[in-house]
């Protein structure tokens, strides 16, 4: 906690320790809130895969320029908050041949979202986190991609040119229209994410964290002003009384309103992520996004490096990332969209083998598309999924942060992982209106959450969590700058 913050006698009841909740629990612990986490898993910051920060919603042509410009900020944020968490290399954007877009319309907003980070970079320096503005993103033409293509691939590139070789040596040139575009678009480990979050609440005084507890009512005692939130934790039912709700429960938000007694109108969307192993590759790849239409087996592909030879890979089509009934939508007499209960299971517990082979080998497939040396890749794990929520009826919303329906009750209802300290200073701010906390300036500042973790601790954690949870320790390794 801050030598500057008042200690505060509100008690505060997070549900959810997703990447939402464990991010409000640390700034709300900061501020010298006494917070209470529920998190029903054995580990926060479970959840949809996670594998991209979404600086500029550079995957997304569907959304407005304003979403993107806040996307970007978040991101900022996202990165300087959680800095030990963030995979330190670029991105391609590419168009396909088949594909109806044109690079000139991605490098339109590109020079939007240039000139909103020069400007962010000058109300404070340190919002340099994607490095220089002017350097924002490089354009390739054709030829000078077949010029790159002789150049030895170095181990450790740095240079947009070093990082665009081991792409122009691989890549099926005569599948995409030019220029190409590299990003400074960084990726976000979710197994260190999940580590940061971990043990600075372990370490935190006010934060009671508790993993393997399931919320099993929430009523209101109006006597005492007080939710009163029941939890089962080994098999014994415990009370706990809070002054302040806070629903991060994610694709499962619209269960807590059902007991709360709200009604919000939300969706939910299944999807998932494939783990695939290249193994004459190893650290020295960029991302790659091959632009394509939502739903249609020519859906936008994502190749996602880690160390290793490992690579995550999503595609927008049935086939892959996305699912049939795969999204939903709340319907009369719930807060709570109902998704398939297939889906449900491959949530709660296990997915067939066969199904982990047969998705994996046509998302290998998508990228042999346009890498035609990449359909040696293999299995590499077990795919990573989950359920993401999307509040109200609008399925391309990609931009959320937090609602209030009802008095001392917050709804987080993040869409992208970066909406969390947004999240979290909104929550602050109301808190602050409501005279729950006392008025502290300096909570928008950001600070590093790992300012007093070790690398050793985190990337001990990290390993752990991606073992515990079945996917190759090198999921939790990164790629850092030099």
């Amino acid at each position: 906690m801050d030598q500057n913050t008042k200690q505060s006698n509100i008690r505060i009841g997070i549900i959810g320790g997703g990447v939402g909740g464990a991010t409000i629990a640390l700034q709300l612990s900061k501020q010298g809130a006494n917070v209470v986490l529920f998190e029903k898993e054995t580990s926060l910051v479970n959840g949809p895969p996670m594998c991209h920060l979404h600086a500029g919603g550079n995957l997304y042509r569907e959304i407005s320029d304003q979403q993107c410009i806040e996307l970007l900020k978040q991101s900022i944020s996202t990165v300087r908050l959680y800095r030990d968490a963030i995979d330190y290399r670029p991105t391609i954007v590419s168009v396909p041949i088949h594909d109806q877009g044109h690079p000139n319309d991605v490098i339109t907003r590109l020079k939007k979202l240039q000139t909103e980070y020069a400007k962010l970079i000058n109300t404070d320096p340190e919002n340099q986190v994607l490095g220089p503005a002017s350097q924002y993103f490089t354009l390739f033409e054709r030829q000078e991609i077949e010029i790159l293509a002789q150049l030895p691939t170095p181990n450790q590139p740095e240079t947009p040119e070093q990082w665009m070789i081991a792409f122009a040596k691989n890549v099926d040139l005569t599948q995409l229209k030019f220029p190409l575009i590299l990003v400074q678009e960084y990726g976000i480990s979710v197994f260190r994410l999940a580590a940061i979050t971990s043990l600075a609440l372990e370490k935190s005084k006010n934060c009671q964290l508790l993993t393997n507890t399931k919320v099993t009512s929430v009523t209101q005692d109006s006597a005492k002003n007080k939710w009163v939130i029941e939890a089962e934790r080994e098999g014994k039912k415990q009370p706990f009384e809070v002054d302040y709700l806070i629903n991060a429960c994610g694709f499962q938000t619209g269960t807590i309103d059902d007991m709360v007694g709200l009604l919000p109108k939300r969706m939910v969307e299944f999807k998932a992520a494939y783990i695939s192993h290249w193994s004459s590759h190893q650290n020295n790849w960029p991302e790659i996004i091959f632009y394509g239409a939502r739903g249609t087996k020519h859906g936008m592909t994502q190749l996602t490096p880690y160390p290793n030879g490992y690579f995550q890979i999503h595609a927008m089509t049935p086939e892959v990332t996305l699912f049939k009934d795969g999204i939903v939508s709340s319907k009369s007499g719930s807060a709570q969209p109902q998704l398939p209960t297939k889906y449900l299971t491959k949530i709660n517990s296990q997915w067939d083998p066969q199904i982990i082979n047969n998705r994996t080998i046509k998302a290998i497939g998508k990228v042999a598309g346009f890498i035609p040396n990449f359909g040696d890749a293999s299995v590499g794990g077990p795919p990573m999924f989950g359920a993401q929520q999307i509040p109200g009826v609008d399925p391309t919303l990609r931009v959320a942060d937090v609602s209030f329906q009802q008095n001392k009750y917050a709804r987080c209802e993040i869409v992208k992982a970066s909406s969390a300290l947004p999240a979290a200073h909104t929550i602050i701010n109301n808190l602050i209106e409501q005279g729950l906390l006392p008025s502290n300036t300096a909570f928008n500042s950001v600070v590093s959450i790992s300012n007093h973790l070790t690398e050793l601790e985190i990337s001990e954690r990290a390993e752990n969590l991606a073992l515990e949870r079945n996917f190759p320790q090198a999921l939790a390794g990164r790629i850092c700058p030099n």
